[in-house]
C-alpha cells in the first residue's frame, strides 16, 4: 500500500496534461484575439470599398 500511494505521489502525469490542456486554451484565446481584429480591420476595408463603389455610380 505505501509503495502504491509513492507512486501515486510521484506520477506527474495528470499535471502535465493540465499543463498542456492550459497552453491550448491560451493559444485558442490569441488565435480568436487575433481573427477578431483582423475581422474588424477586414469589414472597414470591404465598407470603404464598397462606399467607393456606390459613390461611382
Amino acid at each position: 500500500m505505501k509503495n502504491l500511494l509513492k507512486r501515486f505521489k510521484n506520477d506527474e502525469s495528470g499535471a502535465t496534461a493540465i499543463e498542456y490542456g492550459l497552453i491550448a486554451a491560451l493559444i485558442g484565446v490569441v488565435i480568436i484575439g487575433g481573427a477578431r481584429m483582423v475581422g474588424t480591420s477586414l469589414d472597414a476595408t470591404f465598407t470603404t470599398i464598397s462606399t467607393e463603389i456606390d459613390g461611382a455610380n
